[in-house]
């Protein structure tokens, strides 16, 4: 592609050794920058893609992406206000806005965006219909598929648009599913995806080390449903503290659904029973009910399966094939995930205050009277600090036994992570409270701990098959240490 033709809708401010040069590709990284690619100098947190133009340039860069003039350079440099903003822009003009021609839905929340999206892409398969799904474990091209990597919940807009691209062309595939994080929306690393649907879970207390307000937290979130257009659809948990802010903001002509348990909605869920088997409940529309059962269990996945149906009606696809689809879902991995019966152990994402109080409530609703619920737990380090006492108070309140340990400390030291954490708790007794930094240790402990009728919830990490650390990062995974600590028991 032209320069000319790449920058042909871009707002720039000055253009500086222009010449018409072919761009052959896109690169924010200097090290890994090829003959003919435009290099974006991204400014950010930690560095500042100005400082290493140079180089950009040694490895063959042919043009600039600037916030400011970069000296000793010869190359064509494009001036923008923020390279960050519109990194987006070339990307989406590179790859021929590849969403124009998808049925893109976009699911944005604090808890639930993955199994959202893995509820909604069984729905299209259940629809005859193929659909591709972007988010945390990074991308697959149909739910019995082998998931590829992604560096982030929502990547970087080059390989965004890159794997639309792909999907679209490629695979043959028309619609397409994706977490869209708060991170993404700041950043507009999604600028120019044309969203047909957004999804939001909820909006709890998370990422404020980012945001530092929830205001700032919603303000990013929203912007997905600002972006929709006349005839594209909104859905909304009404049950959500800030759903009347949400649907404040969704532009007019956008069809809206909401959904909920405890506020009148347009879908809702009624007469609520959860079992070991999973949960059961009568789903309500407008003109209609329809009894329900999931393999999945605790509120939550009611929310999410709502949540779910609410996309699904919105697309017109029919009630019954959603509902066969969704009551066919045993589940996602690291979302509740049981590894083990006797003692049943259930290891989940759950790392926000919200989320370790949904699932610890669901985990109680299916603890064996005379059974003790015991949760293990930590907080990641370089994090919203102000969420650990928080956790630590929730899980005391909730939990007969917590086990304290580390998640992903980072650059932290593990210890001082615990010390916040136990600054909410109102005693600790060690009958109650066990601490150990030392997170396969301390579920080794739980053997211990927990006897046959017991419920274990391991919290933080679910699906995370890692674990980052001050000097390294090393393989981590909850699933792989309880499976081995309780080798032996009924499973």
């Amino acid at each position: 592609m032209k320069l000319d033709e790449l920058i042909e809708y871009l707002k720039y401010s000055d253009l500086i050794n222009f010449k018409n040069v072919d761009i052959s590709g896109i690169s924010y990284n200097s090290k890994t920058t090829k003959k003919g690619d435009i290099f974006i100098c991204l400014v950010g947190e930690y560095a500042d893609g100005h400082e290493y133009a140079h180089m950009a340039i040694e490895n063959g860069a042919a043009a600039l992406l600037v916030e400011r003039k970069v000296e000793g350079v010869s190359i064509p440099q494009i001036q923008v206000d923020s390279t960050r903003h519109k990194i987006a822009d070339i990307a989406d003009r590179f790859y021929s806005r590849p969403s124009m021609g998808l049925n893109l839905i976009g699911i944005t929340g604090t808890n639930g965006k993955t199994t959202v999206t893995h509820l909604i892409q069984k729905i299209f398969e259940e629809n005859q219909e193929k659909c591709a799904l972007i988010g945390t474990l990074g991308y697959k091209l149909s739910s019995n598929g082998e998931y590829r990597d992604a560096k982030h919940t929502t990547p970087q807009a080059p390989e965004l648009q890159a794997t639309l691209r792909m999907i679209k062309d490629v695979e043959k595939i028309d619609n397409v599913v994706m977490e869209v994080s708060s991170h993404a929306l700041e950043q507009n690393r999604v600028g120019g995806c044309r969203f047909n649907g957004a999804v939001m879970t909820n909006l709890t207390q998370d990422h404020l080390d980012y945001h530092i307000t929830m205001d700032n937290y919603f303000d990013a979130k929203a912007i997905l449903f600002k972006k929709l257009q006349e005839d594209n659809f909104a859905v909304i948990n009404a049950d959500d503290e800030y759903s009347a802010k949400f649907l404040s903001v969704v532009p007019e002509g956008v069809r809206t659904f909401t959904y909920g348990v405890k506020n009148d909605a347009d879908i809702m869920a009624k007469d609520i029973k959860f079992s070991l088997n999973g949960a059961e409940f009568i789903l309500k529309l407008k003109d209609a009910e329809y009894p329900v059962n999931l393999h999945m269990n605790g509120m939550f996945s009611v929310y999410n399966v709502l949540a779910a149906l609410g996309a699904s009606i919105a697309m017109g696809i029919d009630i019954k094939i959603a509902l066969k689809a969704l009551q066919n879902v045993h589940g996602v991995a690291g979302r509740f995930e049981v590894v083990n019966k006797k003692p049943l152990v259930i290891v989940d994402y759950a790392h926000t205050p919200d989320g370790l109080e949904n699932v610890l409530k669901s985990a109680r609703e299916i603890t064996p009277e005379g059974g003790n619920l015991i949760c293990l737990f930590g907080c990641g380090g370089d994090r919203d600090a102000t969420k650990r006492p928080k956790m630590g108070a929730i899980a005391q309140k909730l939990a007969d036994k917590i086990v304290i340990t580390s998640d992903n400390p980072r650059s932290e030291d593990p210890q001082q992570i615990i010390t916040d954490i136990i600054a909410g708790l109102q005693s600790v007794n060690p009958e109650i409270v066990t601490v150990e930094p030392d997170r396969g240790e301390a579920i080794a402990l739980l053997k211990s701990i927990a006897e046959n009728n017991d419920v274990v919830v391991i919290a933080g990490k679910g699906h995370e098959d890692y674990q980052i650390l001050k000097d390294k990062t090393i393989h981590f995974d909850d699933r792989e240490q309880a499976r081995k600590v309780f080798a032996g028991s009924v499973i």
